[in-house]
């Protein structure tokens, strides 16, 4: 069996200026199951969910980041879920061999 892979829908990527972080956890679906945190993110606006195995995430209010997200559930009312490993911090071009004083 051969995948076509053309006709999948492209991931949706975000990027913007982290705004507030909120974390709730740790949750336990089944008994074996590692322990997660949910982090909503705030990033230009809009909310986003996070899970994470960790407590606190590599990025901090005010850094501009980039990711990957999936929209999940009903149309009328889709929760933006990131990616798992798709946050990051935005580097910009410009600036990125530049030494800082």
């Amino acid at each position: 069996m051969q995948r076509n892979f053309q006709k999948r829908q492209p991931k949706l990527e975000g990027r913007g200026l982290l705004e507030a972080v909120s974390t709730d956890g740790p949750h336990n679906e089944w008994l074996g199951m590692p322990d997660y945190y949910i982090h909503t993110l705030t990033v230009a606006g809009d909310d986003y969910k996070y899970l994470s195995a960790d407590k606190l995430l590599d990025v901090n209010i005010g850094d501009t980041v980039v990711f990957r997200y999936q929209e999940i559930g009903k149309t009328d009312n889709k929760e933006k879920r990131i990616d798992k490993r798709s946050l990051g911090l935005y580097i910009d071009p410009s600036q990125y061999l530049q030494e800082t004083p």
